[in-house]
């Protein structure tokens, strides 16, 4: 199968450090009420985000990073992820309605995106594999596109 681009490992990064900040700042306002109504240390709070903060910027985004992978064969597209459940996904081109490709600012930024196939008479009706370089997206979903058009004549 084959890994995502490189530069996903840094969306990653940039993602995790994003939910840390959003761990933080709160941490550091419980602390602040937590050292006035107790005689608990301050920094006790901050300090288990930061932890958790260091987690998700250097630990989990190389972990994430090598869960996903994709294979597209002839007719169809096979994607694995996830670090504690993993899932496996094949999505036959013949079920797919239509597709979208996607970048966010960070995305944008580091030249990946996301393919999403959007499937008739699935449990979950989109499949997204994200961390494409750009152009091998646009390719996959023009190729894809084509396979469709094949089908329908």
């Amino acid at each position: 199968m084959t890994p995502l681009a490189p530069a996903q490992k840094s969306v990653f990064r940039i993602r995790g450090l994003i939910t840390a900040a959003f761990l933080l700042i709160p941490a550091l306002f419980a602390d602040t009420a937590i050292a006035r109504e107790t005689p608990l240390p301050f920094g006790l709070a901050t300090g288990a985000a930061l932890a958790l903060g260091l987690l998700l910027v250097f630990v989990v985004p190389a972990r994430r990073y090598r869960a996903w992978a994709y294979e597209a064969t002839g007719d169809e597209l096979h994607v694995r992820h996830g670090i504690w459940m993993q899932s496996r996904t094949v999505v036959p081109f013949g079920r797919v309605q239509h597709i979208d490709v996607s970048q966010g600012p960070v995305e944008r930024h580091y030249g990946v995106g996301t393919l999403t196939l959007h499937t008739a008479g699935t449990r979950s009706g989109a499949v997204a594999l994200p961390g494409l370089e750009i152009a091998t997206a646009e390719r996959m979903r023009d190729e894809i596109r084509g396979k469709i058009r094949q089908d329908l004549v």
